[in-house]
């Protein structure tokens, strides 16, 4: 085996107190998505979505990587191919844990974006609801996160990557938000063989040629450990 693709959502960051979304107690249990994640519910009501993201942001910067993004640096530092990491999170509990060149296809939040001249810069640790880009001084700042309706980022690369890779794993998703509920499937077309690594089975799962399940911080490790040849 060469290259790996991994895709990981808000089940890997679970279990560093990042809370996931679609379970029964998940955000969007919480908030409706349509006020804090969407360019509507922001024109709208732009102070309830930086309050919002600022409350993640602190959530975010207080929690600590767990073992199951650890293995995956380590996998990344060890493994003799290339592993690539593609993350539906926007926390950088990732790069907190070792990884290196992760593609955020959903954005961070410790990024800002300029609505208005698409500037970017590191995000304080409150965002204003006049907060002025540093690039045009314009009050456009806004979360550097995708919100549902636009483009998630670096598309063209991840699927470049899709396609020249041995082997594709997803981890702790819930198979539910496109395009990454589709990357299963391009890779199936492609021939190349899937895994599933999650707590329990994702909508998605019957397309894996084979799924795993438990606490991340325990099944990831344990794979990353049989790819190492440690096991």
């Amino acid at each position: 085996m060469d290259k790996i693709v991994i895709l990981t959502g808000a089940g890997i960051s679970a279990e560093s107190g990042m809370g996931t979304f679609r379970d029964k107690d998940g955000l969007w249990t919480k908030v409706q998505l349509e006020d804090v994640a969407t360019p509507e519910g922001f024109a709208r009501n732009p102070q309830m979505v930086q309050d919002f993201y600022n409350l993640r942001r602190v959530g975010a910067r207080a929690a600590k990587p767990n073992a199951a993004h650890t293995a995956l640096a380590r996998l990344q530092a060890h493994h003799t191919g290339d592993v690539i990491i593609v993350t539906q999170n926007v926390d950088s509990l990732h790069e907190a844990g070792g990884a290196r060149d992760v593609i955020h296809m959903h954005g961070r939040l410790d990024g800002a974006l300029c609505s208005g001249c698409g500037h970017r810069w590191a995000a304080p640790d409150e965002m204003t609801v006049d907060e002025a880009c540093p690039g045009c001084g314009e009050p456009f700042g806004r979360p550097d996160v995708v919100w549902f309706g636009e483009m998630p980022y670096r598309m063209d690369e991840i699927y470049e990557h899709l396609g020249t890779t041995d082997l594709f794993v997803s981890i702790g998703t819930s198979g539910e938000v496109y395009p990454a509920a589709s990357f299963v499937q391009e890779a199936r077309v492609q021939g190349i063989r899937t895994l599933e690594l999650n707590l329990e089975p994702s909508s998605g799962s019957a397309m894996f040629d084979e799924s795993r399940l438990g606490p991340a911080t325990e099944i990831v490790p344990a794979w990353v450990a049989e790819v190492l040849g440690e096991a």
